[in-house]
């Protein structure tokens, strides 16, 4: 039976203690791919990125059309599909096809 001590300590630990280290560890490593696609745009666009999506308050249709061609522009350049074949591929018991996880070459169409 742990001591009265130890089970004192083990209440300190807070939050870490509800959340298993295997979800800290890919809530982490999402964290990094994502900051690897957010730092594609130069400071300045981040900040664009944001002043949009709040002046739209998450909706497209507040933002003049403009504005949404800007807005889509930005996040093509963070490239969010290869983001999401990434997370996917981190994530997945056996390796992805490279198409699957970095999506087709540019120039490519698609077959009909």
């Amino acid at each position: 039976m742990p001591s009265s001590r130890s089970v004192k300590l083990a209440g300190h630990v807070g939050p870490l203690r509800v959340l298993p280290l295997a979800k800290l560890l890919a809530t982490g490593q999402v964290l990094l791919l994502a900051r690897e696609h957010l730092t594609r745009l130069e400071p300045h666009e981040r900040r664009r990125v944001i002043e949009l999506v709040a002046r739209g308050r998450g909706r497209r249709r507040n933002l003049s059309p403009a504005e949404r061609a800007e807005l889509g522009w930005l996040i093509a350049k963070a490239d969010p599909r290869q983001f999401a074949g990434q997370v996917a591929n981190k994530f997945s018991p056996v390796p992805l096809p490279a198409r699957l996880v970095n999506g087709r070459r540019r120039g490519q169409r698609a077959r009909p």
